[in-house]
């Protein structure tokens, strides 16, 4: 039985209406979630993920409290927790290979529970809204019929998705909730935003610009962050961009122009700087081993001094 709400499990789902028609105290949980108030997330004891990365680690992790990601139009953010040893992990999944990715999530949490005889693995799912395309929508069925192929019990707690995070602003369409973080220590669920993006932000934002999937990109064993090794072909071709103004890029590379956050453009012009100036990017991974990355004794995330001398 693999996909369940309420001990119950669940048929195949052909469209969210009926999910939500069908589950009715979904729709008030979704209500009560968004209306929750937005958090700021103190950066010293955040462990960030970007757009097709996760991580997961157990409340025994001294290095991290919150997990967390925003930014999530069309995209959706994935918690999975089990209840008896605390695990849990959080994605920022796009749609991608969503069939692949969600089995990579429940692997990394059932790896940290397996000493663990009790408790059951729980599902929180935030992001998407009514977009024209109905992108959100269709991710949002990818990713309930993935976890219903699982053999394992996956019990559905939160399903604040596509038409339940939907807010119209000034005529237009946009998502309520942008971000979550889920609290390592309690394994409470909120919306927050993130203004630290970090470590590696720019170099993490390039490996997904250039097509990278799915990728864990913590160790929770050594409370380290993993970045890379990762490869891209040189393309200057991309300097196009920079010249172009901000309606042009919303609107060819964005899934959502019009619900993008303020700083989507800047953002993406970042990443493209950053990968005009590594064309190739051996060169960040010297000897091809990842950048290592430690929580310091002020908070910050911090490169291991070894690698900077490299």
């Amino acid at each position: 039985m693999p996909l369940l709400i309420q001990n119950i499990r669940v048929e195949r789902i052909t469209s969210t209406g009926e999910l939500f028609d069908k589950y009715p105290h979904l729709q008030e949980h979704a209500k009560a979630f968004r209306s929750q108030p937005i958090s700021d997330v103190d950066p010293k004891c955040l462990l960030y993920v970007q757009q097709r990365e996760f991580a997961a680690t157990t409340p025994a992790d001294n290095n991290v409290s919150v997990i967390g990601s925003d930014d999530a139009t069309t995209c959706h953010l994935v918690v999975l927790r089990h209840t008896g040893s605390g695990a849990v992990c959080l994605a920022h999944c796009d749609g991608s290979n969503t069939f692949a990715e969600v089995p990579l999530l429940i692997k990394s949490v059932t790896s940290l529970s397996a000493c663990c005889n009790e408790g059951r693995l729980e599902l929180h799912l935030v992001g998407g809204f009514k977009d024209e395309a109905m992108t959100s929508h269709k991710l949002s069925l990818n990713i309930l019929a993935a976890f219903q192929q699982l053999k394992d019990d996956i019990h559905l707690q939160t399903c604040c998705i596509t038409e339940m995070n939907d807010v119209v602003v000034n005529a237009v369409h946009k998502p309520a909730v942008y971000g979550v973080g889920v609290n390592v220590k309690t394994g409470k669920v909120f919306p927050a935003t993130f203004p630290y993006k970090g470590p590696a932000e720019d170099l993490r934002s390039a490996r997904t610009f250039t097509g990278g999937q799915m990728v864990d990109i913590y160790d929770s064993s050594r409370g380290l962050v993993e970045v890379g090794p990762w490869k891209w072909s040189p393309n200057m071709e991309i300097a196009f961009w920079l010249s172009q103004d901000d309606a042009v890029i919303l609107q060819y590379l964005s899934t959502s122009p019009k619900a993008e956050p303020p700083h989507f453009v800047h953002h993406i012009k970042s990443t493209i700087q950053f990968l005009l100036k590594h064309p190739n990017s051996d060169r960040l991974f010297p000897g091809g081993q990842p950048q290592l990355y430690h929580r310091s004794e002020n908070g910050d995330w911090e490169r291991f001094a070894s690698q900077l001398d490299s």
